[in-house]
Parts: structure tokens; C-alpha cells; sequence
């Protein structure tokens, strides 16, 4: 779990170059084939190449910076354990591959150049003066993508249609609690390569509503209301993420009032789904000289202070 950055001596916004460099010296002075007598220098050979691979690799060096995944490569946990796969040891070698660009250069091409292009049988070649492994075929590189998602999607979790970069459609199934810069991962379908296709990494961008906001599970709604429904209280009809539904405003209901419809929010990472916060908004015709005329003449219109409450 050691900081691969420590592991290569290089600071960590170095680029890729300082990193590719770094790791052919290390790799010179440690190969097993120079230290026959020294099986530390093995053990730090591995830790030196696993290092360079999870730097090497965009999405993992980005998930390492943001504390996602521990130098191992695998998934961050209080309890010291991940999910991924084991650690090279001494025994085996596990190359990734270069990536420049998007192409991808194998690891043996490296130590052809570092040892005289020596790869297995006799010659005592980088494969054979590793404990007598096969070098494994680096994996195709990932390929990034963005999905624009309305926002009544992403909170009734509708699955969504995407074509990946060969023409090929399939279909999308959100998580729960699904919010802008999610990803998802989807295996075996970025670039191929020797040793299989990488990955697609897809980023959510949830878009915005014309009238709906969110408010972290919830969801947001400033709902119109006529000076008669507000005043006599009923039955209006109130558009919610899922469908329309019948919403109950109460009697001599104000400007600003909150009502809620639980269960009709975004689904939550936990289980369960937030609300819908409906504020009413009294509506008012403009140039009505009828209401004018009531009003003028309403014996309570200018009963009370409404902002007595605000000591003016």
C-alpha cells in the first residue's frame, strides 16, 4: 500500500515522461537478471513496476489523487482490504503497458531496449530471470465518455440508451443517488488489445429542469396557485418527476407555503427515495378591476401586519 509516487521518486504532478523515466532507471538497477543474489531487489522490482502501471493508467492515477483506491490499486477501506486483484510478488510479472496518447506499447518493448531485447527461453531473458513467468498482454486503453441525462430521468432511474464509439448501442441502468460526475464503468468495452479490451468509463451529467430543482435526495417545486384555490383551499393538480399528481392545498394557504409528496425525489444511495417540496405561489391576474374593486372595498384588506415580524 506504499504511495507510488515514493516508490518512483517522483513528485506527484509529474508527467508522464518523468514517470517513464524514473521507472526505466529504477527497473535497470533492480531487474532480477543483475541481482541474482539479492531478492529484495526482486521484491522492490515488483513494487517499482506495479507503481509505474498505476501511474501509467489516467483513470487509476486520477482515483489514487482523489483517495479512491490505495497504491495497490485497489478500492480504499478502513479496514485495510480491497477487492482487486493480488499484488505482484516475487514469483510472477504482471505488465499493463504503456499508453502515449492512446496507443499502447507493451511492456516487453521497454526491456528490449533496457537488455539487449532478451524476452524468454535461454538467454536468460527478462522472462526467465523472473521466476520463469510469461509476460502478461496489456489490456486495450479505456475509453472516457459523457452522458447528458434529463433530469426526470435521473430521478426516476430510466434506463438509458448510449452508442459507444464502434456504433454499438446497449442499454444504461443508473444507480441509486445517481448525480453529476457519476461514473460508471462498463468492462470490456474501450479499445482492444493484446491481452483483451479495456474499459469504458462513462461520466452522468444530470441536466437541468425547467422547473424542477433538486435539494440534495429532494426535489423542488414553486407551484402556481389562483387567489381562489389559495383562499378556499382543494385540489390542484401538481406535476411530480414520476407522473401529474392531485395535490390537497389547505384553506387560506399564503405565498411561500411548503407542502410535501414523500417518496417522490431521487433514490437514495441507502435505499428509499427523497421527497417533492411543492412552495405554493399565489398567483394574481393583472388589471382586474373586479378584484380591484373588492379589495378596495374588503373591510379586512388592511387588517394586520404581515411583517410584524421583522420589526417593521
Amino acid at each position: 500500500m506504499a504511495d507510488p509516487y515514493a516508490t518512483l521518486g517522483v513528485a506527484r504532478g509529474a508527467d508522464e515522461a518523468e514517470i517513464k523515466k524514473a521507472y526505466r532507471k529504477l527497473a535497470k538497477e533492480l531487474h532480477p537478471d543483475r541481482n541474482k543474489d539479492n531478492p529484495k531487489a526482486s521484491e522492490r522490482f515488483s513494487q517499482v513496476t506495479s507503481a509505474y502501471d498505476l501511474l501509467t493508467d489516467k483513470d487509476k492515477r486520477a482515483r489514487f489523487d482523489r483517495g479512491e483506491i490505495d497504491g495497490d490499486g485497489n478500492p480504499a477501506s478502513p479496514f485495510g482490504m480491497g477487492s482487486g486483484g493480488s499484488r505482484p510478488g516475487g514469483g510472477g510479472f504482471r505488465s499493463q503497458g504503456f499508453e502515449f496518447g492512446g496507443d499502447t506499447a507493451e511492456m516487453g518493448d521497454v526491456f528490449e531496449g533496457l537488455f539487449g531485447g532478451a524476452r524468454s527461453g535461454g538467454g536468460g531473458g527478462f522472462a526467465s530471470g523472473f521466476g520463469g513467468g510469461r509476460r502478461t498482454a496489456a489490456k486495450g486503453a479505456n475509453v472516457a465518455y459523457k452522458l447528458a441525462v434529463p433530469f426526470v430521468d435521473a430521478a426516476a432511474l430510466a434506463v438509458q440508451r448510449v452508442t459507444l464509439s464502434g456504433g454499438k448501442s446497449l442499454d444504461l441502468k443508473l444507480p441509486a443517488g445517481v448525480e453529476t460526475g457519476t461514473q460508471m464503468r462498463l468492462a470490456g468495452r474501450g479499445d482492444e488489445g493484446p491481452g483483451g479490451a479495456g474499459d469504458a468509463i462513462v461520466t452522468i451529467e444530470v441536466q437541468p429542469h425547467r422547473f424542477f430543482m433538486r435539494d440534495g435526495d429532494d426535489v423542488r417545486l414553486d407551484l402556481p396557485v389562483t387567489l381562489a384555490e389559495a383562499v378556499l383551499g382543494g385540489q390542484v393538480r401538481a406535476p411530480t418527476v414520476d407522473k401529474p399528481v392531485m395535490l390537497t392545498v389547505p384553506k387560506g394557504a399564503s405565498s411561500g407555503r411548503v407542502l410535501r409528496l414523500k417518496g417522490k425525489g431521487f433514490h437514495k444511495k441507502g435505499g428509499g427515495r427523497g421527497d417533492q417540496l411543492v412552495t405554493l405561489m399565489v398567483d394574481l391576474p393583472a388589471g382586474d378591476a373586479e378584484l380591484e374593486g373588492f379589495v378596495a372595498n374588503w373591510a379586512g384588506a388592511m387588517g394586520g401586519n404581515p411583517r410584524a415580524a421583522m420589526d417593521v
